[in-house]
């Protein structure tokens, strides 16, 4: 279902969009326009808001990724150290 509105923009935005849609598409760039706007916008604060979480627990990964290391690094030699179709 469409609904129609008014909206008031600047004499520059509305040449602009007289240029890259003709009438009959400006509704159609328009709703682009802004559903691209805010999908970029969520995505931006969804990457800020994993960094801030991500350097809210830096400390604690490291701490955890040096209690594993040890493992990991015996797992790894292991892993690297078989023939060829051993173990399958």
């Amino acid at each position: 279902m469409n609904r129609r509105i008014n909206v008031i923009l600047p004499e520059t935005t509305v040449e602009v969009l007289a240029k890259v849609a003709p009438r009959g598409d400006r509704s159609r760039l328009i709703d682009r326009a802004i559903r691209h706007y805010v999908a970029a916008r969520g995505r931006r604060h969804l990457r800020a808001q994993l960094k801030r979480e991500a350097l809210a627990n830096a400390d604690r990964d490291l701490v955890m990724a040096a209690e594993w290391f040890h493992l990991e690094e015996e797992a790894w030699a292991k892993a690297t150290s078989k023939e060829p179709g051993e173990g399958r």
